[in-house]
């Protein structure tokens, strides 16, 4: 009994893939949701102040003054802004909420009337909202104490019924597992080393180039079929509405589909045995859907990890479904974000073809 257990104890420790799996990927991915739920040492889930958009329509000593007030708070930040312009930046997700101070507002305040202040928001941020709903509504207090009344309006997500929650399962799930299957897609080609076939295609009339953009064509290919077939399976079991802007749609999955199987296929070029490929890739997925919104919906985490989220190419895909489906945000407005997907693709893309060569050629 015991000699098996000394043979399987030594057998786990020379296999690198499940000491990795087993001990420093938990510690990785513990870090990173300590991070993200605010349970690092002394950090408190928020390195800087909300920012909220202001729009003074009223220009009067009180609106300046309830400016002032909310301003001076720790944990707001306050920009002057155009009701139009702040009204957009919101639906685009570049900040979190606008206040709008009506013309009127100092004159209802002495009438005794409802006041004319309103707050536009994005309900999608649940975290900054939950900070300037708490602030916003004690620095509106009068001086009988009494909270100055203020209209609070979502507006984002209200054209329909999709759950914000649902996207999130999607968009994040799909580029999660798609990643998962590009990496083995990219593995095989070390596999086929390791085995001779690519000895014998070597000696066909077939070129190294062609070999290497076939397996990428495939790479690229599967990922277009796993994502449309995500899609489609939330269209017809949760009645995701595919119909909201086709063109977008269509166009965020093949460039998603480019850059997610670029990624597999590089991380495959980096790693010398199907192995170390396994290995790498196992690791650098999971860190990047973690930062990236896959795991965690990036609305939820603290700003320091909502700024080292571009660097994962999960939150540029998913951040450009929830412009489709969430924002509801047209072709033009997305375009930035699918051009950044596309160029991702291409450098990885690039980048493997240079090093699979240089190997293949060495072989």
């Amino acid at each position: 009994m015991f000699k098996l257990f000394k043979k399987d104890l030594t057998l786990f420790f020379h296999d690198q893939r499940s000491v990795i799996l087993t001990f420093l990927l938990p510690v990785i991915l513990i870090t990173l949701f300590a991070f993200a739920y605010g349970s690092f040492g002394a950090f408190d889930g928020r390195s800087e102040p909300v920012t909220l958009l202001v729009s003074d329509l009223d220009k009067t000593l009180s609106a300046k003054e309830i400016i002032n007030r909310i301003d001076s708070l720790e944990d707001i930040k306050t920009v002057m802004s155009d009701t139009v312009k702040s009204l957009d930046m919101v639906i685009r997700g570049k900040y979190a909420g606008a206040l709008i101070i009506y013309k009127g507002f100092q004159d209802s305040l002495v009438s005794g009337k409802s006041p004319q202040i309103e707050l536009l928001y994005d309900r999608s941020r649940e975290m900054e909202i939950a900070i300037l709903q708490q602030n916003v509504i004690r620095a509106a207090m009068n001086d009988r104490k009494s909270a100055i009344g203020i209209k609070w309006t979502s507006v984002v997500g209200e054209k329909n019924d999709i759950k914000l929650g649902l996207i999130q399962a999607v968009a994040g799930t799909a580029i999660l597992m798609l990643l998962f299957s590009v990496a083995g897609v990219g593995a095989s080609i070390l596999e086929e080393k390791e085995n001779g076939t690519i000895n014998r295609l070597l000696y066909s009339p077939l070129k190294v180039s062609s070999i290497l953009y076939g397996k990428m064509l495939f790479a690229f290919f599967i990922s277009i079929l796993q994502l449309t077939t995500m899609f489609l399976f939330a269209w017809l079991v949760f009645n995701l509405d595919l119909s909201i802007n086709i063109p977008a749609l269509i166009l965020m999955i093949l460039a998603t589909a480019f850059a997610v199987s670029g990624i597999g296929v590089f991380l495959a070029a980096v790693a010398k045995t199907r192995q170390q490929a396994q290995n790498l890739s196992t690791i650098i997925i999971l860190i990047m859907s973690a930062i990236g919104g896959s795991m965690i919906p990036l609305f939820i985490m603290p700003v320091i990890l909502q700024k080292i989220a571009f660097l994962s190419v999960n939150y540029w895909g998913i951040q450009g479904f929830y412009d489709i489906f969430w924002r509801n945000l047209p072709l033009e407005a997305i375009l930035p974000k699918i051009f950044i997907l596309s160029g991702i693709g291409i450098f990885m893309t690039l980048s493997s073809i240079l090093l699979f060569r240089k190997r293949i050629m060495k072989f």
